[in-house]
């Protein structure tokens, strides 16, 4: 088999890569195409994008790391790049570790106020939020009352239902086999609302 045959191979390999992350949300920057193939050098692994730029298999916006697109899409405003930060109780309380896991695609312009927690625990299934789902979570000091949020109680994290009731601070779960948290006052902070809870279907892609 003549080198030029592997090296046709290999790109067409890092296309596919390139393409399932792309529609998965997660576009990849040239350092991960290095790691993930193995190649000894950054410029091996730009080179083979840059070919299949020039081919027209892929498109590239202008200065930006994650800037490899499908052909057209070098025109459309890119998804927000939002941090999945570890993971977040929906149960019993647990100590809230902050550990960065990978990154979601997100409708919003930005990701600045946006950051993704990965659920364990059941205790919100009755809305939909089950073990391994990730969250995504507006950062803010304040909610309504019936809004979801990420709230510290001490050092630990949860996902709970806020409820307020005579101006104290209740955090009620959605499966009736927990018991809601009544933080003492001064105790609890809001992290964030969470509007959108995402599901994988294939373990393991983020």
């Amino acid at each position: 088999m003549s080198e030029r045959t592997k090296r046709g191979e290999t790109r067409e390999r890092v296309y596919r890569f390139v393409r399932e992350r792309l529609e998965s949300g997660l576009p990849p920057t040239v350092r991960e195409i290095q790691k993930a193939f193995g190649f000894g050098a950054f410029q091996t692994a730009h080179g083979h994008l840059e070919r299949l730029v020039a081919d027209g298999r892929l498109a590239k916006r202008a200065g930006e790391a994650r800037g490899y697109c499908l052909p057209g899409e070098q025109f459309e405003r890119p998804a927000a790049m939002v941090p999945i930060l570890g993971r977040v109780q929906a149960g019993a309380l647990s100590t809230a570790v902050e550990d960065l896991e990978g990154y979601v695609s997100a409708k919003s312009t930005s990701s600045e106020d946006l950051f993704g927690l990965r659920v364990r625990g059941d205790s919100m299934v009755g809305v939909g939020i089950l073990p391994d789902d990730i969250v995504l979570v507006r950062s803010q000091p304040t909610a309504d009352s019936g809004d979801i949020v990420v709230a510290l109680v001490g050092d630990e994290a949860t996902v709970k239902t806020l409820r307020i009731r005579r101006r104290r601070v209740e955090l009620h779960p959605e499966n009736p086999d927990f018991e809601p948290i009544i933080p003492a006052p001064g105790e609890c902070s809001i992290l964030g609302k969470v509007i959108e809870v995402r599901r994988e279907l294939e373990a393991g892609r983020f």
